[in-house]
């Protein structure tokens, strides 16, 4: 006979299984009856070890987790160990050398910051930055391969505001590449003053006479640029469109490194280009500045008026150059690598250094905040290149 004590028992456990169990079937009705019945007919070894059964069971229910839950815990581990990866990269960020595309050929103003910086990032982080000029299409085949590359931090762009702001728009039908989607800004770097420049042997010794004598001399003005849709080439259609004049391009892909010699030679007549790579030009007489883009005279050049003086007023383009890295670089890398450049342009020295280079450091406050004030950027060039309905196809 089985003692009453052990019927009680069993009847404990025919209430558990009511409430469920995977192992004796469906938990419910007939089922639980049945499961029920096979408990208290057996033997009582028997019935002990089924009880036993079912009570490991049920200590290994209580600790399952549903589905859902289960998917949650699995996605949270797997965004802590991402994380944890991200933190580890870039505590061992740069471990091989890192290239920095320049979008012209050496010697123009990117080139010359470009050099400067990677020298000393360098010296900050214990490995070669190496500059690779890759001049051509306005800029565009290294803007392209930048934000093409790895978002590993081991290709960086040294671009500025033709290439990252303008191109968006000028190029749209050809560009392989969205800048403002597809890169993000590490930091501004620098800003330059711009200067319209003419060739020693051009005639007119300010814009203001350069209209005129174009109105005398008409279809005979021309003019360089950087390549077509950049900002020299852009400051100069507001210029031809507010003086109602007109005037001849002439590309070069190469920058100021080929824009330079031609202007020199009087192969072509002006250009706005920036004063980093016309000062000594300029102080030389190789060259002659016919006005200024800034809102009152440079020091370094007090005798040559402003645009807003001679009667242009908000024509010629605030130029800057910056540091980008293609979009999804992780985001501690992009924080190392700001506070690396912000910590080699905040150097005296090297403050100096670029003055006499006729460059002002300015640094973003944030990456985030330089990505931004790009994207701000790009909509305000849409609208200048959508008026003078510049589209290359």
């Amino acid at each position: 006979m089985v003692p009453v004590c052990e019927i009680a028992h069993k009847r404990c456990r025919a209430r558990e299984i009511g409430a469920g169990s995977a192992c004796f079937g469906r938990a419910s009705g007939i089922g639980a009856m049945r499961d029920l019945r096979r408990m208290m007919n057996g033997s009582h070894s028997v019935a002990r070890e089924n009880m036993d059964r079912f009570a490991s069971v049920r200590r290994y229910r209580a600790f399952a987790l549903p589905r859902s839950a289960l998917l949650i815990v699995l996605a949270a581990t797997a965004t802590v160990m991402a994380l944890a990866a991200f933190a580890q990269s870039a505590d061992s960020y740069p471990n091989r050398p890192v290239k920095v595309l320049v979008p012209y050929a050496p010697g123009g103003a990117t080139d010359i910051i470009a050099r400067h910086l990677s020298t000393k990032l360098q010296e900050a982080l214990g490995q070669p930055f190496v500059v690779d000029n890759r001049a051509g299409a306005s800029g565009n085949i290294a803007l392209e391969a930048a934000a093409k590359a790895a978002p590993d931090g081991y290709t960086l762009l040294v671009g500025n505001v033709s290439t990252n702001a303008i191109n968006e728009s000028t190029f749209a039908a050809v560009l392989q590449t969205r800048p403002s989607r597809d890169l993000v800004g590490i930091s501004k770097l620098v800003e330059i003053p711009h200067v319209v420049v003419a060739a020693p042997s051009f005639p007119p010794n300010s814009v203001a006479e350069m209209i005129e004598w174009a109105k005398r001399n008409p279809g005979k003005l021309n003019y360089a640029s950087a390549g077509l849709g950049t900002y020299p080439h852009l400051d100069m259609l507001r210029l031809l469109k507010a003086a109602d004049i007109e005037a001849t391009h002439v590309p070069y892909k190469g920058g100021a490194a080929q824009m330079l010699p031609a202007l020199m030679s009087g192969e072509v007549q002006v250009s706005f280009i920036n004063l980093a790579s016309t000062g000594e030009q300029i102080k030389a007489g190789r060259l002659k500045a016919l006005a200024t883009t800034m809102p009152t005279r440079l020091a370094e050049l007090p005798n040559v008026p402003t645009m807003a003086e001679q009667g242009f007023p908000g024509i010629g383009t605030n130029a800057w150059q910056g540091l980008f890295a293609p979009a999804a670089t992780p985001k501690p890398i992009v924080d190392k690598l700001y506070s690396a450049v912000a910590g080699v342009l905040s150097r005296p020295e090297m403050k100096e250094m670029l003055a006499r280079q006729l460059m002002t450091v300015t640094l973003s406050g944030s990456s985030q905040e330089f990505t931004e004030q790009v994207r701000a950027e790009t909509q305000a060039w849409s609208e200048v290149v959508r008026d003078n309905k510049i589209r290359i196809d």
